[in-house]
């Protein structure tokens, strides 16, 4: 096998693989591909910031979660423990999803969280003027960026588990 053969079929091979960080990277230049993703880095944080706070109002607060869930999702009974175990598996998804671990699972599962959150908030939508529904309308924006982060996952390696372990894959290859 010749050496140019033996290029062109890592070449190939590269191309063949599920999920190669490099040749996402290849059609993007450098200097774009580092204001994605600080960019990215930004949202997640952002996001993060707002579900870390819903996370622990769950346990310093949880007659407060129990109303939410009644009032929003209309799952009565919440009690104390119910308002921690929610916390906790929410607590541990948010935290992934802030170092950037398995993308594509904590992505989704934000976005799907915080899309279920905004639908469920639809009649503050239909009545902006009364105090505090006009605060509602935050969700959208924030619903929006959840979207972006998972549709753009693959870029979002700055400060992430995933971008440090794709890149040490395509290193070795």
């Amino acid at each position: 096998m010749t050496d140019d053969s033996k290029q062109q079929s890592s070449i190939c091979a590269l191309t063949k693989t599920k999920e190669n960080p490099l040749n996402d990277r290849i059609a993007i230049d450098n200097s774009l591909r580092k204001k994605l993703e600080i960019s990215l880095l930004l949202l997640r944080i952002g996001v993060a910031i707002v579900f870390l706070m819903w996370t622990v109002d769950k346990f310093v607060n949880p007659e407060h979660a129990a109303k939410v869930f009644e009032k929003f999702y209309k799952i009565n009974g919440l009690n104390e423990t119910m308002a921690y175990l929610t916390g906790g598996v929410q607590l541990v998804i948010v935290l992934a999803f802030l170092v950037g671990a398995f993308r594509t699972v904590t992505y989704s599962i934000i976005a799907l969280m915080h899309a279920v959150s905004t639908f469920s908030s639809f009649n503050q939508y239909l009545d902006p003027w009364t105090y505090p529904h006009l605060l509602f309308f935050a969700a959208i924006p924030m619903l929006s960026a959840c979207i972006a982060l998972w549709l753009l996952r693959k870029h979002d390696n700055l400060l992430s588990v995933d971008g440090i372990r794709n890149a040490s894959r395509a290193r070795s290859i």
